[in-house]
């Protein structure tokens, strides 16, 4: 006896059937819910579940392939790697520099051709900016919103190669 791959039922002449794509396997009571499938008498359960030597060895080929590109040590680029992060403080860089050009919320939300409700979630840091509206930001308020834009990381390498000491060094491990 088989089991209904829709109802779960067990039954003893399963027909096959097309839902959405799929190809399952049902009982009589199923049926109407997808088009019947019609199989040669011979080879219906091969079909499914191929056992030739030739769609073994595409199956394997594939997914040594697959294995291999999605391994974590791949020879690719990572496509991340050119992309700039935006910084931490966006919110914050995007409200002084506002401010410091005098400008209103509206205003330079007209400027941008942007909502004025835009520029109020962005500098509450309530949402990331688009791709499109960052460099809109990054022109018209002549700042960079990009992580390393601030030039923060550098005092930071700075300060701490010159003072040679690092937690590392201080920090005693219990055992």
């Amino acid at each position: 006896m088989v089991q209904c791959e829709m109802c779960g039922a067990a039954t003893a002449d399963p027909k096959t059937i097309k839902v959405e794509g799929a190809e399952l396997e049902v009982c009589a009571d199923c049926v109407d819910f997808g088009t019947e499938v019609r199989t040669n008498t011979g080879s219906n359960t091969s079909t499914k579940y191929s056992t030739s030597s030739s769609s073994s060895e595409s199956n394997s080929t594939t997914t040594t392939t697959s294995s291999s590109s999605s391994g974590g040590g791949g020879t690719g680029p990572d496509i991340f790697d050119d992309l700039d992060e935006l910084a931490q403080d966006y919110d914050e860089r995007v409200r002084e520099a506002r401010e410091a050009e005098d400008l209103s919320q509206e205003d330079l939300a007209s400027q941008l051709n942007e909502k004025a409700s835009l520029i109020r979630k962005i500098e509450r840091g309530e949402t990331l900016p688009s791709d499109d509206v960052q460099q809109e930001l990054e022109s018209e308020l002549n700042i960079d919103l990009s992580a390393g834009g601030s030039g923060a990381d550098e005092d930071w390498e700075s300060s701490s190669a010159a003072s040679g000491t690092t937690l590392g060094d201080v920090v005693e491990r219990k055992e």
